[in-house]
């Protein structure tokens, strides 16, 4: 039987790619990474661990393309190392508002405990440590 077995990348349709990939480096400890595909075009992705999130400016989508790609539709949880407190400290430090948590959750692979906050289009960050 065929089956998928990681997920290798993920693509984020936002507003403005500049704002994205400061908040997402500057916040989250990603790595920005710009990349030219054989069509020519400039595109960048955000790095982190074996994964990465591609990113496409609303309304330039590249093709082939999410059937309604919409900024600020997202609903994200990232596991880190780096505990929940330390989070925290490093949010306000920041000025980046949490809007839930800390509170306990079930992940793919059992209970964690995870904050919330938003991105600049309004995607919704979940960041988890495994309990």
């Amino acid at each position: 039987m065929a089956k998928v077995h990681a997920l290798d990348h993920l693509v984020l349709t936002v507003v403005n790619i500049q704002k994205t990939l400061e908040f997402y480096c500057d916040v989250l400890g990603m790595q920005a990474e710009e990349f030219h595909p054989k069509d020519g075009s400039t595109r960048w992705a955000l790095k982190f661990g074996c994964q990465k999130i591609n990113l496409h400016q609303a309304g330039h989508e590249f093709l082939p393309k999410a059937h309604v790609p919409q900024p600020g539709s997202a609903d994200l949880c990232f596991l880190s190392t780096t505990l929940i407190a330390e989070w925290q400290q490093h949010l306000q430090r920041l000025g980046q508002e949490v809007v839930e948590g800390p509170v306990p959750r079930t992940g793919a692979t059992g209970p964690i405990l995870s904050i919330y906050l938003r991105d600049p289009d309004q995607n919704l960050i979940e960041i988890s440590q495994l309990l």
